[in-house]
């Protein structure tokens, strides 16, 4: 039994959905459902604010590209391949070569299973004031607050190491206030 992975379409833009529900319907009437799997457009939440008013969006996170989780036999390749809209296989070199799959670690941030979402820290600190690092390469050191971003949960810190200034990029569970 060959091994199911994810692979990458290439479709025409604005036709993602159209294209999902097509190889679905392809998958049902050519009795693939062995060999064709999950058919994902990956998309987003965007919030905008225009005129003062916050409105929510719901956004393809790579236009004009296709998800799909198949077994690449001969006649998945050929069906998914061949059905309307789609342009190729992101991967595939051409003269009827078949693409390579997605990598596990991509396919993993992809569909958010990398690692849970981290809590908001609430750390009552601003630019200036010296923090423990506590975690990460530069655990046990001290430095000052450059740059501060609480949207994010990131802040900039200037560490000394080998007897010269550096700046290290952190996240706020990273760090502790230091109490001077």
């Amino acid at each position: 039994m060959d091994t199911k992975e994810w692979y990458v379409l290439h479709t025409y833009s604005g036709y993602e959905n159209k294209v999902k529900e097509n190889i679905e319907l392809r998958k049902e009437s050519m009795d693939m459902e062995e060999n064709i799997f999950r058919v994902m457009v990956p998309e987003e939440e965007i919030t905008e604010v225009k005129d003062g008013e916050k409105k929510t969006k719901v956004s393809k996170k790579f236009p004009g590209y296709v998800l799909v989780e198949m077994v690449m036999s001969d006649e998945a390749w050929f069906i998914v391949r061949n059905t309307p809209g789609v342009t190729g296989f992101v991967g595939s070199h051409g003269a009827g070569s078949k693409p390579a799959p997605l990598l596990p670690e991509e396919v993993a941030v992809i569909l958010g299973e990398m690692e849970a979402p981290k809590p908001i820290i609430d750390l009552d600190v601003e630019v200036g004031d010296w923090v423990q690092i506590t975690d990460g390469a530069f655990s046990g050191l001290s430095g000052e607050i450059e740059e501060l971003d609480v949207d994010q949960q990131k802040l900039k810190v200037i560490i000394e190491m080998f007897g010269r200034e550096t700046v290290a990029e952190l996240e706020f569970y990273q760090v502790r206030k230091e109490n001077l």
